[in-house]
């Protein structure tokens, strides 16, 4: 069991976001669902990907900003285009990889190729990387590749 867990604020759409979130992930599951007095969801525990959240219908008074988002780390282009259609779903893209879905959560879809760029010793292709990166909205990995080259 981890330590700490994100706890997820939803007005009242918390199973229709955990069936939305269960069905992009193929590593998830739903672990316990508590209902309220009217048989609507009160909270749930479900866990993608190895990370385990809690989410709760707690009414409109609060919501998500981009002040938290998750970082999804991809394998190359394809999981990126699977993780950023399957969650822009409903949702709006934001730059730099970020997007909001459609329950207003921030997520970021980024390749590992991003990362490895921006660790390059070389400061020169760090930054060609990262300018790259600031004019596009879902990252481009072949794109990445040719700033990094030059």
């Amino acid at each position: 069991m981890q330590k700490i867990t994100p706890f997820l604020w939803f007005d009242n759409q918390l199973e229709e976001a955990i069936g939305f979130y269960t069905s992009i992930f193929s590593n998830a599951r739903v672990s316990d669902i508590q209902r309220g007095p009217d048989g609507k969801a009160f909270t749930a525990s479900f866990a993608l990907e190895g990370q385990e959240f809690m989410g709760l219908n707690g009414g409109p008074h609060f919501s998500f900003t981009e002040a938290v988002s998750f970082f999804v780390r991809c394998d190359d282009q394809a999981e990126v285009d699977h993780y950023w259609e399957k969650l822009l779903d409903g949702g709006k893209p934001q730059q730099c990889g970020w997007l909001k879905d459609r329950f207003g959560l921030s997520w970021q879809i980024i390749p590992d190729a991003l990362i490895r760029y921006f660790s390059d010793p070389d400061p020169e292709k760090a930054m060609r990387v990262q300018a790259a990166m600031m004019q596009m909205v879902k990252i481009d990995v072949a794109e990445l590749d040719k700033a990094y080259a030059g």
